[in-house]
């Protein structure tokens, strides 16, 4: 099942409670040694302005996931469940890793970007407001609001290979490696909400107006920095960059285009993210790890 074709009459093993995770997370180790110098057009296929969207897309996760990883780790005291807790430690392990990769992703396009580490920093400084002006409880319905929306991101990439094929194979190792991990640890933090929360009204218009909110500042901030990223690699006026875009971004290929009715879904009270099926990619994962091991040891 796609995240585009959810069954109206979720199976039992797909929506589990909130003690008991659908899919136990693996916390790996693993290195991608991107290459630098291909920072700006590592997505042929895509055009550079694409890559510069997936590349304003990575400036936030390394601050973002230290969030999550924060804002998840403040409930664990209250999680009486063994398995959600071997969840949540699998959790933080995962986004740890995902940190420290995007983190080596980014240095690269600092070095060539003068607004991508401004707008790190801008992204750190409201994280770290939040985290001291807001309640636990709203820091942790950002954080499964902005990872549903990972989520959905990441069943694009494993769903659709026009979005990683052809491409540096590097970036599309890493992508495709994140895209794994945010599939199998979609739900863990939202089942600690649950867990913590509950499923009545306030639960519910709290974990609603989280998604509101987050979703406006999260495109407030992204869309005109990622404008600048392009505009200062002097590709704003690259029609032919542009055209390539729309059809990745929008078109037939429609990476943001195809995420709008899956967020949507998020606002159904009985919702939850394992309503959205893809647990069959994960199949890949065992592989995928070992034939970058491999390409790793020739390299």
């Amino acid at each position: 099942m796609t995240e585009q074709t959810r069954s109206t009459t979720p199976s039992r093993t797909a929506r589990q409670t909130a003690a008991k995770p659908a899919v136990m997370p693996t916390r790996r180790d693993i290195k991608f040694n991107l290459p630098a110098e291909k920072i700006a057009d590592w997505h042929d296929a895509g055009g550079p302005q694409f890559a510069a969207f997936l590349n304003t897309f990575s400036i936030v996760l390394p601050v973002g996931e230290r969030f999550f990883i924060e804002a998840v780790r403040a409930h664990r005291d209250l999680i009486q469940d063994p398995e959600l807790q071997k969840a949540v430690t699998a959790f933080i392990g995962q986004e740890a890793m995902h940190g420290r990769e995007h983190e080596e992703y980014n240095e690269a396009l600092f070095a060539v970007s003068k607004v991508a580490p401004k707008f790190e920093r801008l992204v750190g400084r409201l994280l770290n407001f939040a985290k001291e002006r807001s309640p636990k409880s709203f820091r942790l319905s950002t954080t499964i609001a902005l990872e549903h929306f990972t989520a959905l991101l990441a069943s694009q990439v494993l769903e659709n290979e026009q979005l990683t094929k052809d491409i540096e194979p590097r970036f599309s190792a890493l992508w495709y490696w994140h895209a794994l991990e945010e599939t199998e640890h979609k739900a863990v933090a939202y089942d600690v909400w649950e867990t913590v929360m509950g499923r009545g009204p306030r639960a519910y218009l709290e974990r609603a107006g989280g998604q509101v909110l987050a979703t406006l500042i999260f495109w407030a901030l992204v869309t005109p920095t990622f404008l600048e990223v392009v505009r200062e690699q002097g590709r704003l006026t690259d029609m032919a960059g542009w055209r390539k875009f729309m059809r990745y971004a929008f078109g037939e290929v429609g990476l943001i285009r195809r995420l709008v009715l899956p967020w949507a879904d998020y606002f159904r009270p009985d919702f939850h993210p394992w309503d959205h099926d893809n647990r069959e990619y994960l199949k890949e994962i065992d592989g995928f790890v070992a034939r970058h091991a491999q390409l790793q040891a020739a390299a």
